[in-house]
């Protein structure tokens, strides 16, 4: 009986939720013209995807050349040749190009060209400090070996020598830092998060419009107990969240491409924040007067929520202090666990702290959440 209750009380929620057009909207259209301008304004470009990059260079000496056979080695970045810096700036701002160098002839003082604010951006910086990381080495060890008495031509032979018996190093990342997604790889995870919670806190009008009908009393009138309807109403909403999430989940790996990384952890990951999700609804439902106000506030507490937590940008490019209130917030550890997930090889052992908080949020969510249901619907005074 008790099963059978929950599941026509998640049938009349879930009916209810479908025929309201402007919620449909925002599920199924918004986080997908979110993903598509986002993603192109960050590159446009999945997780393996090579990094766009500019270089002027005319008339280079023996360091520039050095510079450029090291930039178009680099399997992240696609060089292409510009004619000017100036051409070479309106194709940054333009975002054509994620950054660009400019390699002066006779100088090492090179003129590197980005946008602060730009994940790509931030991303083609990187790559490009490791190639100029790497002429900058080889040219100490041979200005070294020339010191050392050595003709130019023979530190040179000495320097490649040197480089070919070099001991290959495997460096692993954890977290995001360097190997931060660009384009639709990062902005897909983040608006999976912001429109699973944005609109989980949407639907929460509907506990408000049943308590105004009177419907959670005529339910309890009925043979019904009150953890029936308490199960029925928090699984309605973390239907609800999983949806959207699955949703966003399916297309945009068939329509951008974007690796998820390993299927049972990001499950995992997204089911915590989903349960988050559906306790942060059954709260807000539960203590709104109005319909109105559950649509009203959740949009805005929600991008609040995420811009803390990285769905609009990547945290590298905010303060200190602003990230470590981001993670007072389940956006930012989710988003840290999924970020990592794309990085191949990675599994649940890897996010396993992000789990445990995500989990741990959830719980007290809930329970905070189910108390207050209890006392403003199941209460008969």
């Amino acid at each position: 009986m008790t099963l059978r209750a929950v599941g026509a009380l998640v049938a009349a929620n879930l009916r209810r939720q479908t025929r309201d057009r402007m919620g449909l909207f925002f599920m199924v259209v918004m986080p997908f013209i979110a993903i598509i301008f986002v993603g192109l304004a960050m590159g446009g470009s999945s997780s393996g995807a090579q990094i766009p990059v500019g270089v002027v260079a005319q008339d280079v000496d023996e360091t520039g050349e050095a510079i450029l056979a090291e930039l178009r080695n680099n399997s992240s970045l696609a060089v292409e040749d510009v004619e000017s810096a100036d051409a070479l700036g309106d194709a940054v701002r333009q975002g054509s190009l994620a950054a660009g160098l400019v390699i002066p002839s006779g100088s090492t003082e090179l003129d590197l060209v980005m946008t602060q604010m730009n994940g790509t951006g931030m991303a083609a910086r990187s790559a490009i400090d490791a190639s100029l990381g790497k002429v900058s080495a080889v040219l100490e060890a041979t200005r070294a070996a020339t010191s050392a008495g050595s003709s130019p031509e023979q530190a040179a032979a000495d320097v490649r020598a040197a480089q070919e018996e070099a001991v290959a190093v495997t460096v692993s990342t954890s977290g995001s830092g360097d190997g931060t997604p660009t384009g639709f790889a990062y902005t897909a995870p983040a608006n999976l998060l912001l429109f699973t919670f944005i609109n989980s806190m949407a639907v929460a009008a509907a506990l408000v419009e049943s308590r105004r009908l009177g419907m959670t009393r005529r339910t309890l009138a009925a043979p019904v107990s009150q953890r029936a309807v308490l199960l029925g109403e928090a699984v309605s909403r973390l239907l609800v969240a999983v949806a959207q999430a699955l949703l966003i989940t399916v297309v945009s790996s068939l329509m951008f491409g974007t690796s998820w990384g390993d299927p049972l952890a990001v499950i995992a990951i997204v089911g915590a924040f989903c349960l988050v999700a559906t306790g942060a609804a059954m709260l807000v439902g539960s203590l709104a007067k109005s319909s109105s106000h559950p649509p009203a506030i959740g949009p805005p507490i929600g991008i609040i929520l995420g811009m803390l937590g990285g769905c609009f940008w990547p945290r590298e490019v905010a303060p200190d202090a602003l990230n470590a209130v981001g993670y007072v917030f389940p956006h930012a550890w989710a988003m840290d666990a999924l970020l990592t997930l794309t990085t191949p090889g990675t599994g649940v052992g890897q996010v396993m702290l992000e789990l445990g908080v995500l989990l741990a949020m959830a719980v007290v969510m809930m329970v905070i959440a189910i108390t207050v249901f209890r006392r403003r619907n199941l209460v008969v005074s």
